[in-house]
């Protein structure tokens, strides 16, 4: 590994997308024709995947927040975020996407912040109105699959509506909801290293633009202080090494570096030489964590936001 002298408690990840000002203007055009927001977040990283933009775009319309990908999280931290988001008055499901589990909860929480509203357009006479429903989230977080998941059973038109362009395709959910089936994917700009350490974890940011080993390294040193034991079980690591490692008078980049050689050689990321083969060791490692084979990890605490 090298022998980082530095100390290592930033990275640079310079990241724009240029095509973000056409998305976010697609979307505030998009919003006039809608009842419901749903907005998806991985749940590993709530805050991180939450577009700071989201909450000016949207305004006063309803929201509901996702918590996707929840069987990769910790499950104490899910109930806790999910208790988070509802003392700041948004109904919040837990998903996964994957399975289903959720998808009809969340379904049941569009009708519930919809009820005086239809009940009212009732009373007006205006009975069988359709509630329009647009879903947002970063890359990454399953808001395409949440999209086919929910929408399963009717994929077919729903018929141009006033004010909607023939482009716009409205998907039938159940009969009363209508989805805004729309490439409306709106990417962060990021502000500080944490967010930018986060979204790299779970693959928002493309793997190609960063540096992956040091990206590791600030994945590796934070599962070596909350889930130790993950990563020890997942690369049949010895505990007591492991302890005897943490424990030396060593920089602390030194002694994380020296647990990630220890896996690369229990992995066999080795060049010819016997040298450790760092980019190879540093995907192995971001790989099993996206894949949730280091386990049920929660990246962010709810302890470190407020309660």
């Amino acid at each position: 590994m090298k022998n980082n002298e530095k100390q290592q408690n930033s990275i640079n990840i310079n990241w724009y997308p240029g095509h973000m000002a056409k998305t976010k203007k697609q979307i505030i055009e998009d919003m006039k024709l809608i009842d419901v927001v749903i907005e998806i977040l991985d749940a590993r990283i709530p805050i991180s995947s939450q577009n700071p933009d989201v909450k000016n775009i949207v305004g006063n319309k309803k929201k509901i927040i996702v918590l996707n990908k929840c069987d990769l999280a910790d499950e104490k931290e899910n109930i806790k975020w999910k208790r988070y988001f509802e003392q700041r008055g948004f109904p919040t499901v837990v998903t996964n996407t994957n399975s289903g589990n959720g998808i009809q909860e969340v379904i049941k929480q569009v009708q519930n912040v919809m009820a005086s509203d239809l009940e009212q357009s009732s009373k007006k006479g205006r009975v069988g109105k359709s509630t329009r429903v647009l879903v947002m989230g970063i890359p990454n977080v399953g808001k395409s699959s949440f999209i086919n998941k929910i929408a399963k059973r009717s994929t077919a038109q729903v018929g141009n509506k006033p004010g909607v362009t023939k482009q716009k395709q409205w998907i039938k959910v159940s009969n009363n909801i209508e989805l805004l089936d729309t490439p409306g994917v709106l990417w962060p700009k990021f502000e500080n290293q944490r967010v930018a350490l986060s979204l790299s974890y779970i693959g928002t940011i493309k793997d190609e633009i960063l540096e992956l080993t040091e990206v590791t390294f600030f994945l590796v040193k934070f599962m070596l202080k909350n889930y130790r034991k993950n990563i020890i079980e997942r690369y049949s690591l010895e505990e007591n090494q492991i302890k005897q490692i943490m424990e030396q008078e060593k920089n602390e980049n030194e002694k994380i570096y020296e647990v990630m050689e220890l896996i690369g050689r229990k992995r066999g990321t080795i060049f010819s030489g016997g040298n450790i083969d760092e980019e190879k060791l540093s995907k192995l490692i971001l790989q099993d964590f996206r894949s949730g084979k280091l386990g049920k990890i929660s990246i962010e605490k709810v302890e470190e936001y407020g309660e």
